[in-house]
Formats: C-alpha cells, sequence, structure tokens
C-alpha cells in the first residue's frame, strides 16, 4: 500500500457533510487522535462489541497496534463522560482480485452506536461519512468485515466471500490425500509470528478476497502480545519441503475432554500453505493427532481440496456464512482491475442509491482483459446487464454468479448464459481472518 495516499487517509478530516447533519443533533463528529481520547475510544468499540471492560495494559497494547487505523468518534456534549456514543475506524488496505491483481480500499471496521443513541441517523453519518472519504482519497472501494449481516446492504456493501467452518470428527474422517513430502516441526510461537507475514503475503497476492494483515494483528493471533490471555495454548508449527524451505505454518489450541481423554478438541486458528504439499501436509498432520477426537477451524474457503482428502467426507460438518463485504465505488477502475473467464461484452445499468457509483458502462473482455467505456443513455450495444452496486460489489470477486442473483430477482439481465460465465473464477474467493 502506497505510504503517502496511507497517511492522507489518516489525515483527513471527517465528512462535512455528516458532520452537519450530525451538528443538527446536537453531536459532534471529529477524528479522534490524543491519547485520553484513543482509550476512552478502545473502550467504548470494546462494550458495543459486549466484550468486558479492558485492563490498563490491554487499553495499551491495543492503542499501541492501532496506528494504522483512523478513528472517529461521535460525541454528545449533554453526555455524563467525555467517551463518544458512537465510533467507526477505517484504514486503506489492498483487496486481491481475480487474475491476482491488487486494488487499494478503505477497511472499515469497530462501527458501534451506543443503544442510548439508537435510531438518530447516527449509524448512517458514520458509514456514509467512510465512504465519502473513500471518494475523497480516490479509493475505488471498502471493505468489511460484520456482526450484523443486515446493516450493511443500504451502503452498498454485498457479502462478496464467504468463509466456511468446519467441525471434523478426526475418529472418522481417515485421510486419502497426498502421502507424507517434507517434515512438520514445532516452533515457538514467537518463530511463527516472525515467518507467518511473509507466508501470508504470498498466499493473498494470489487469493481473490484477502487483504493484507495490519502489521498489529499477528501478535494477537499468536499470542505474543504482553496482555495475551493464555498464550501458552497455543501451539504452533511449520512445514519445510525437501530443500529446506519453509512453505507452510499452522496454529491451534487444545482443549482436553475430561470424559473422555481421547476425545480432546483441537481448535485451528491459522493454517497458512503456500503449496498444495504444504497444505496436505499441515492438515494430515492435524487430523492425525493424537487423543483428538473433534477439529474446529474458521474463515476457510467455501472449496477447500480438504473435502477431498479426506476419506469420509461424512466426518466433516461445513457452516457458511457471510465474512468480506466489498463497496465497489469506482465501477470503471474495479471492473478493469480483475480479469474474467473467456471473451465477450455486457452494458453494465448501475443504480446506487447514495449517488456514488450510477452509471452506465460497457464492459469488453477480451482474452480475460477487460476494458470499461461510459457510454451514457447511448443505445446497448451488448446483452445489457441491469443491478444495484450492492449487486455489482456481490458478483465481483466470483464468489456469486450472475445467474444466481437473476434466479433470485435481484438483478436483470438480458442473457445470463452469456453474461454469468465472465464473471465466474477457477477458485472461490476468501479471507482468512476478521478485522
Amino acid at each position: 500500500m502506497d505510504a503517502s495516499a496511507a497517511d492522507a487517509h489518516l489525515a483527513r478530516d471527517v465528512d462535512p457533510i455528516s458532520r452537519e447533519r450530525l451538528e443538527a443533533q446536537g453531536l459532534q463528529m471529529r477524528l479522534v487522535t490524543d491519547d485520553a481520547d484513543r482509550e476512552a475510544f478502545i473502550q467504548v468499540v470494546a462494550r458495543g462489541f459486549l466484550d468486558p471492560e479492558l485492563t490498563d495494559e490491554q487499553v495499551r497494547e491495543t492503542r499501541a497496534r492501532g496506528s494504522h487505523r483512523r478513528l472517529t468518534g461521535v460525541y454528545d456534549p449533554q453526555a455524563p463522560t467525555s467517551a463518544p456514543v458512537a465510533t467507526s475506524a477505517s484504514w486503506l488496505s489492498e483487496l486481491t482480485v481475480p487474475g491476482g491483481g491488487v486494488l487499494p480500499g478503505s477497511a472499515v471496521s469497530a462501527v458501534s452506536v451506543a443503544p442510548t443513541h439508537r435510531r438518530r441517523g447516527i449509524a448512517r453519518a458514520l458509514l456514509e461519512a467512510e465512504l465519502r472519504s473513500a471518494v475523497a482519497g480516490d479509493v475505488p472501494l471498502a471493505m468489511l468485515t460484520v456482526s450484523e449481516a443486515t446493516l450493511y446492504g443500504r451502503y452498498g456493501f454485498a457479502p462478496a466471500a464467504s468463509a466456511a467452518t468446519w467441525v471434523i470428527d478426526t475418529k472418522r474422517a481417515g485421510w486419502r490425500g497426498p502421502g507424507r513430502s517434507g517434515r512438520v516441526d514445532f516452533i515457538p510461537r514467537e518463530t511463527w509470528r516472525e515467518i507467518a507475514p511473509a507466508l501470508h503475503e504470498e498466499v493473498r497476492q494470489r487469493s481473490a478476497g484477502e487483504l493484507e494483515i495490519p502489521a498489529g494483528h499477528w501478535d494477537s493471533f499468536a499470542g505474543t502480545r504482553p496482555d495475551a490471555k493464555d498464550p501458552g495454548k497455543r501451539r504452533a508449527i511449520q512445514w519445510r519441503d525437501d530443500a529446506g524451505r519453509v512453505r507452510g505454518a499452522a496454529l491451534y489450541t487444545v482443549t482436553e475432554n475430561s470424559d473422555d481423554w481421547t476425545k480432546s478438541r483441537v481448535d485451528v486458528s491459522s493454517l497458512i500453505a503456500v503449496t498444495p504439499a504444504a497444505y496436505a501436509a499441515l492438515w494430515r498432520f492435524l487430523l492425525e493427532l493424537d487423543l483428538v477426537g473433534e477439529i474446529h477451524a474458521g474463515e476457510l474457503a467455501v472449496d477447500e481440496p480438504l473435502w477431498w482428502m479426506i476419506a469420509d467426507q461424512r466426518a466433516a460438518t461445513i457452516t457458511v456464512r457471510d465474512h468480506q463485504y466489498v463497496r465497489i465505488i469506482d465501477v470503471p477502475r474495479a471492473l478493469e482491475a480483475r480479469t474474467y473467464t473467456g471473451s465477450g461484452d455486457v452494458v453494465l445499468d448501475v443504480e446506487d442509491s447514495l449517488g456514488l457509483s450510477t452509471g452506465r458502462w460497457h464492459l469488453q473482455v477480451v482474452d480475460g482483459i477487460g476494458t470499461v467505456e461510459d457510454v451514457g443513455d447511448s443505445a446497448a450495444a451488448a446483452p445489457v446487464l441491469r443491478l444495484g452496486i450492492e449487486e455489482l460489489s456481490a458478483i465481483y470477486l466470483g464468489g456469486v454468479s450472475v445467474a444466481t442473483l437473476a434466479g433470485a430477482g435481484r438483478l436483470a439481465v438480458d442473457d445470463p448464459d452469456l453474461v454469468a460465465p465472465l464473471f465466474l473464477t477457477p477458485r472461490a474467493p476468501r479471507l482468512s481472518f476478521w478485522y
């Protein structure tokens, strides 16, 4: 990510439209910059997401790792404390798109409104302010992961990369994947913390839906923050190929089953594999752990190869849910950044209730490469795809078919059998973490 663009995003003042809208209600919107205000902001976010009150050390460590985030607070001068009554945070990141390209995007997080101030349009003011800030910074899209799935469609966000959660009965699963190769070794958590970022960078640059992981997240994952709770429960392993290169690593915890010691539970919090051999070796190691009856793993792709590596697929219970939400802002730039399947063309007639992305564009694809022309009100020279910005954002990463959304009545298309294949991708998009 371009450092100057990231710095400009951090320094940009709050959106004047949203600020004036809240001022009419006697509320103040402003950036949160000094240390005392940032600490209050962190406690309010914890409360908003139903976490316990944080200790001074937890607040201090969270603040130390959050310098990349632009914090916005909404304040009520009539409130008995100086803490914000609503919050949002954002930073510039890179979203990997189909074909391995990347686009800068505004990653939005920590959106909360105190129960004392609901139904006053505060969340709308915050989300619209984040989007207009992205427009001001020439950022073509925004992303977020959500706690409540129904809140963000009104702002044009759509679930674009789903996540699968697996529960595996290890006694039943068996193994029919590749034979053993390379070697798996236990490593200290500190070593995992050192090697994992580079491994993720290799993987995310070819995985549509993935983002750069903020530096502060890695200590939270590894339990290497000074305030980490029960850090010793995390176990770390790595896989090296026959040439001695580390090409994969994983983190997991074990919970003993006191009623039956042979049926303990493993929770896999991270598995990063640069190569198929690393992927197979790490999963086989986990499935064959002694005294383990069940493995739980989340934020997996919906088309994991593991499904075809276990001998009994009924040993796995898989739950799929929405995860990575995307909101396209600059339609031509977003469409030209990704690749497509084959050749063809389509006119996209896009509606955006916020007025940020409304327009009519001709997408021409030749051997997978797309070019976009603004055609305004001119006659269509290709099949027409009529849809809202939410639906365009949903199909953007290839996670859902145009034909599926047409069948659901979410869009209209002249020839779904011709248009739908253009947007499909060989692998499902995924995002391997929350932010």
